[in-house]
């Protein structure tokens, strides 16, 4: 099997599937990504330069649509000669989230194409207008409706969609469900079992140890959109409360969502002036190697996981896995994983006193949730990496066998 993966920062998602199917007997593996992908060390990569040139005369709510078809177009130029040459996949697994396959079925119009349906915009009832804090422009609804026209392209050109949670594709048009199948790329649980050491080192120097009361949130930058600024506000309520707390914040102070505050580099600084902290027992560490991240989660005693209703973050499945009380928002992709009481504890994303008084009552009595992590560790068990291989690997298995 002729397995071509397109994904702008390829492998991105795909890392394991790409993965496994290197280690398949019969399966070969191209790929297909942005000059700037890191792609993976024994498949194949193509890259191609995105053209980011909006027109002066472009409509500003078609600038990334115009940026679509550039890259789109970039794709297509590749594909041509790759089967000028000769090559022909059997089955195309693509992210088409930035337009790279908007020509793919020109070029290859019988070959079975696997789109990751990763989110649909919606101006009410998802991210768009959530946190009141800052409001959404007011032509937001209008700009979301050619941005999802792209996407609609893609669910018509796509043979089969698939989406990591029900969540996910519930906010595609409920014509295009059948059409999408849910299956979680999957965590390496493996990695994530009991660790050999008790204690971990951090990039400061500070020392780590199981049994002390610590609180992590982790996020790949600390922004809104995963609900740092709520975190942050509840640390002093913590410190109140739990004056020994070691509180341990690892992520990057880039944005991937939203935007940076005005008058601040990031919102890090913003929420720091805006907030009197104890930071002797506060603890950023920036972005970890996951050897480290690894240890971390496992020396926590309880992890607080914050998101907008927006796309779920494998640190939450993490968490879990590593036996964390988890306190997480009371939002939609949370509450599909985290039932309330039984493998966790939900809490309002804008209560800041809510989130300490839940972290306070673990730290107070940590023998009293030990259920609840023990609990979490299994419900994690289900998004475990052979699960979401063994999803992918059928509709390869399946699409290929009908293409024949």
């Amino acid at each position: 099997m002729n397995l071509l993966i397109i994904h702008q920062n390829f492998p991105g998602q795909f890392r394991h599937v790409a993965l496994a199917a290197l280690c398949r007997p019969g399966v070969t593996v191209t790929a297909i990504g942005r000059d700037t992908a890191p792609g993976l060390h024994g498949i194949k990569l193509f890259r191609y330069r995105s053209i980011k040139k909006a027109s002066n005369y472009t409509h500003p709510y078609l600038h990334k649509y115009e940026e679509a078809v550039g890259d789109g177009q970039q794709v297509l130029g590749l594909l041509k000669g790759l089967k000028q040459r000769g090559y022909r996949p059997d089955v195309v697994l693509a992210h088409p989230g930035w337009g790279e396959t908007l020509f793919v079925k020109d070029v290859y119009p019988d070959i079975p194409l696997i789109h990751f349906c990763e989110y649909y915009y919606h101006s009410k009832g998802a991210d768009v207008g959530f946190d009141p804090e800052f409001p959404c422009a007011p032509d937001a609804s209008s700009r979301i409706r050619p941005l999802n026209s792209m996407h609609l392209l893609n669910l018509e050109q796509c043979d089969v969609g698939v989406a990591p949670t029900h969540w996910q594709r519930s906010l595609f048009p409920t014509a295009y469900h059948s059409k999408i199948h849910v299956i979680h790329e999957g965590i390496p649980l493996e990695t994530l079992g009991p660790m050999p050491f008790s204690s971990v080192r951090l990039p400061s120097g500070h020392v780590l140890e199981t049994g002390q009361p610590i609180v992590t949130y982790v996020a790949r930058n600390l922004e809104p959109y995963r609900g740092f600024h709520s975190f942050m506000r509840s640390i002093p309520y913590i410190q109140a409360d739990c004056p020994g707390a070691q509180i341990v914040i690892v992520g990057g102070d880039g944005v991937s969502y939203g935007r940076l505050p005005k008058g601040f580099a990031n919102w890090r600084s913003k929420l720091l002036e805006e907030l009197d902290i104890d930071l002797s027992k506060v603890h950023f560490t920036g972005k970890l190697s996951y050897e480290t991240y690894r240890a971390v989660l496992q020396v926590s005693e309880v992890h607080v996981y914050l998101t907008y209703p927006f796309v779920m973050s494998w640190s939450l499945l993490e968490a879990m896995a590593s036996e964390c009380v988890v306190i997480g928002s009371d939002t939609a992709p949370v509450r599909e994983v985290i039932d309330d009481g039984i493998n966790g504890l939900l809490v309002d994303f804008f209560d800041a006193e809510a989130i300490a008084g839940k972290v306070c009552s673990v730290l107070k009595t940590p023998g009293d949730f030990n259920l609840i992590g023990k609990t979490a560790k299994s419900t994690a068990s289900r998004f475990d990496l052979k699960h979401g291989l063994q999803g992918y690997f059928e509709i390869f298995d399946r699409l290929v066998s009908c293409s024949k």
